[in-house]
């Protein structure tokens, strides 16, 4: 791991705790959705409606969360392209203001 680049933040950690987080609110709605469906079962009357905002949950959570995740990821994604986009904007003038001062003669 590369020390230097995480003290002085040109490394970012915060996409590898957004993956963690991605787990951790996977498992939480899969739990919900299944104690959602399991009370739904047991109840003795009106459960269906349980069973079915269970069963939503246990589907749709996990790709809620995926997608939110991944929006998140795309802002760190859209900062490190921007920052290569910058590094060779810099070498290309670097190199193009040296090729000038070589046709003028400097």
């Amino acid at each position: 791991m590369d020390i230097i680049g995480l003290l002085t933040f040109k490394k970012m950690i915060t996409p590898v705790i957004i993956q963690t987080l991605f787990w951790v609110g996977t498992g939480i709605a899969v739990i919900a959705g299944l104690i959602g469906v399991g009370s739904g079962l047991s109840s003795s009357y009106g459960g269906g409606s349980q069973v079915l905002a269970g069963l939503l949950i246990l589907v749709l959570g996990p790709v809620f969360v995926r997608i939110y995740c991944e929006l998140l990821i795309l802002l760190f994604r859209m900062y490190e392209t921007l920052g290569q986009i910058r590094d060779s904007l810099a070498e290309m003038r670097g190199q193009g203001g040296q090729a000038a001062r070589a046709d003028r003669g400097q």
